[in-house]
C-alpha cells in the first residue's frame, strides 16, 4: 500500500485519511477472504480432492518441474544418444476370468449331438465320443427369489396314557422364535432391508418399489418398522456390549456429522442434529466402530459416551471434546495440513509462500509416518523420536516467526497450530497414536454417502436405530465379515437366546468372535 506524507494537514483531515486507509485494508482482507471461499468452493466441486504434495504443489519430490527443466538440465557438451531407452511402466495385472469367478459355483452346460446326427459323413459309420473341450465361460445372474415360509408344527399324543388314564399327554414340536412377533418379517428379509439401506444406500421408498416388482406389496412404513424393531430388540444389546469393550481401548478416535430429523420435539424440521462416531485405534485389537445419534453438537454428549475411558482421545480441533475427562487429547495433522492447503495463494506463486512452508512441514511428518506402518508401537515411538521430533520442533520455531494478516486463511492455520500445539505433539509419546484423525473420518464416510440418498431421518427412533445399525454394519465390515449373512445369523440366533439373564452369550455373536459360522466371513477379504 502506498504511503503519503500527511505533515501539515489539519488533524481532522489526517484522522479521516487514516480511517480511510484502515477501511481499505479491512476491505482488502474481506475481498481476499471471499476470494478464498470461492476458490475453495470451486475446488470442492470440481478440483482434485487429494491432499498429497504432488497434487497441491504441482510437483512430486522425484519429478522435475516441466517449466524449468530445460534450463536446469541443459548441457551443451552432452553427447547425442544413439539409442533411446524407454523406462518400463509397471501395469497392474488384469485379473483373469478364473480369478474373478474363483468363488462362484460352476454349472457345466454340455453341448452334444443328437444320436441320429452322430453318423460319419464319409462312410456312414457310428461316431464315438473323442473328448470334451471348454469353449467359453459366462457369468449368469439369477434374480433374487422370494418365498413364503409357513411353519407347520406337529403335535404328539401318548396313546397309552390316553387309554389307561383317559387323559392325553401332548407334546408339541419346537418352533424357531420369530425375529418380529406377529409379522411376515424373517431374518433374511429384515437383513436384506438393512443391507440395502445401510450398505447400498437404497432409501426405503426405492426398496418399496423393488419389492413391488417382485409381486410383494410392502409399504415403506412396514419396512421402517421392521428395521427399527429389529435394531432395538436384537442389535442394540450388541451395541451396548461393543461399547463396553471400546471404552477399554488405549486409543479412541471421534468425529461427528450432520443429520436432519424431521419429527424432533422442540426443533424445526430444517434444523441440524448430529451423528457421532467413535472407533478404536490402531492397537492390534479387533476394530470397533460405534455411532450414536444426538440432537446437538454439545461436548456433553462425548463426555457422557466416553465416561470411564481414560486413554488417548484423537479428534479434530473442536473444543467440545475438552469436556471429556481423564483423557489425553491428540491432535490431527491432516486437519492442520488442510488449513494450510486452503491458505495457499490463488493464482500466484505457491512455492516459497508462507502457507506452502507450513504445508511442507506437515507433508514431511506424513512421509515419515508412511514408512513406519509395519513397525510395532514401541519401534514406531523410537523412530518418531529420532525422525519426527526434529521436524516438529523446527515447525514450532518457525511458527514464532510468522506474522499473518489477521482474518486471512493463513492466520486461521497459524491460530489452529498455536491452539493445538500441545495435542499436535502427543503422537510422539506413544506409537499407538496416529498422526491424524482420518480413521474416524473414514469410519463416518459411509454414513455421509448414505445420507445423500435418504437425506434425512423421519423420527428420533429412526435416527437412533440408524446409529445402531451403522455400528454393527461398519464394525462387521472392518472385521471382514459378509454383512448380509452376518445379519441373518444374528436375527436367526438371538431370538432364542436368554441374553438378558446371561449377557455373556452375546460374545459368540460379536463381529470378532471365533465362534461365528464360516459363511459369515467374506471370502474375498
Amino acid at each position: 500500500m502506498r504511503t503519503f506524507d500527511l505533515t501539515g494537514l489539519a488533524p481532522e483531515v489526517t484522522a479521516y485519511i487514516t480511517s480511510l486507509e484502515t477501511q481499505v485494508q479491512d476491505l482488502k482482507v474481506h475481498v481476499d477472504r471471499l476470494t478464498n471461499i470461492l476458490a475453495n468452493f470451486q475446488k470442492a466441486m470440481y478440483g482434485q480432492s487429494s491432499e498429497k504434495r504432488k497434487y497441491v504443489l504441482g510437483q512430486d519430490e522425484n519429478q522435475p518441474s516441466l517449466f524449468n527443466e530445460a534450463e536446469a538440465e541443459a548441457d551443451r557438451n552432452a553427447p547425442e544418444p544413439k539409442t533411446i531407452t524407454v523406462s518400463g511402466h509397471v501395469r497392474k495385472n488384469k485379473r483373469t476370468k478364473e480369478e474373478l469367478a474363483a468363488n462362484v459355483p460352476v454349472t457345466e452346460i454340455l453341448c452334444e449331438l443328437d444320436e441320429e446326427k452322430r453318423v460319419c459323413g464319409e462312410c456312414g459309420g457310428k461316431m464315438r465320443i473323442l473328448g470334451k473341450e471348454t469353449v467359453r465361460e459366462e457369468l449368469e445372474f439369477i434374480p433374487a427369489q422370494t418365498r413364503l415360509l409357513r411353519y407347520v408344527r406337529e403335535n404328539y399324543v401318548c396313546a397309552s396314557c390316553e387309554k389307561e388314564t383317559g387323559e392325553a399327554t401332548i407334546i408339541k414340536a419346537p418352533v424357531p422364535a420369530p425375529v418380529i412377533k406377529k409379522s411376515l418379517a424373517s431374518p433374511s428379509s429384515v437383513a436384506y432391508a438393512m443391507y440395502q439401506k445401510y450398505v447400498n444406500a437404497m432409501p426405503l421408498y426405492r426398496q418399496e418399489k423393488d419389492w413391488a416388482n417382485q409381486g410383494i406389496v410392502l409399504s415403506r412404513a412396514t419396512l421402517a418398522n421392521w428395521i427399527i424393531r429389529a435394531a432395538t430388540d436384537w442389535l442394540e444389546p450388541l451395541w451396548e456390549r461393543m461399547k463396553s469393550r471400546l471404552l477399554k481401548e488405549a486409543v479412541i478416535h471421534a468425529d461427528e456429522s450432520v443429520i436432519q430429523v424431521l419429527k424432533e420435539e422442540g426443533k424445526k424440521p430444517s434444523s441440524d442434529s448430529r451423528m457421532w462416531v467413535y472407533c478404536s485405534g490402531n492397537t492390534g485389537n479387533p476394530p470397533i466402530i460405534l455411532f450414536e445419534y444426538q440432537p446437538t453438537r454439545s461436548g456433553e454428549h462425548a463426555r457422557r459416551f466416553l465416561q470411564g475411558f481414560s486413554g488417548y482421545l484423537q479428534t479434530d480441533g473442536y473444543s467440545g471434546y475438552d469436556k471429556v475427562q481423564n483423557v489425553t487429547r491428540c491432535g490431527c495433522w491432516a486437519h492442520l495440513r488442510r488449513k494450510y492447503q486452503e491458505a495457499l495463494p490463488k493464482g500466484g506463486d505457491i512455492r516459497g509462500s508462507t502457507a506452502a512452508v507450513g504445508f511442507e512441514y506437515c507433508n514431511q511428518l506424513f512421509a515419515i509416518e508412511k514408512n513406519l506402518t509395519e513397525l510395532t508401537p514401541e519401534e514406531r515411538k523410537l523412530k518418531r523420536q529420532e525422525q519426527s521430533r526434529p521436524i516438529f520442533e523446527a515447525y514450532l520455531s518457525w511458527l514464532e516467526t510468522v506474522n499473518p494478516l489477521q482474518g486471512s486463511k493463513l492466520a486461521e492455520a497459524i491460530t489452529y497450530s498455536l491452539n493445538q500445539k500441545a495435542s499436535l505433539g502427543v503422537f510422539l509419546k506413544d506409537g499407538q497414536i496416529e498422526l491424524s484423525n482420518n480413521r474416524a473420518e473414514n469410519a463416518i464416510r459411509p454414513f455421509v454417502i448414505g445420507r445423500k440418498s435418504w437425506l434425512f431421518a423421519d423420527t428420533t427412533k429412526g435416527a437412533r436405530a440408524s446409529a445402531v445399525i451403522y455400528s454393527i454394519v461398519e464394525t462387521a465390515k472392518a472385521n471382514k465379515l459378509n454383512i448380509f449373512k452376518y445379519l441373518v445369523h444374528i436375527f436367526s440366533t438371538m431370538p432364542a437366546l436368554d441374553f438378558k439373564n446371561c449377557p455373556s452369550l452375546l460374545e459368540n455373536l460379536m463381529p470378532w468372535s471365533e465362534n461365528l459360522p464360516d459363511y459369515c466371513y467374506n471370502e474375498n477379504c
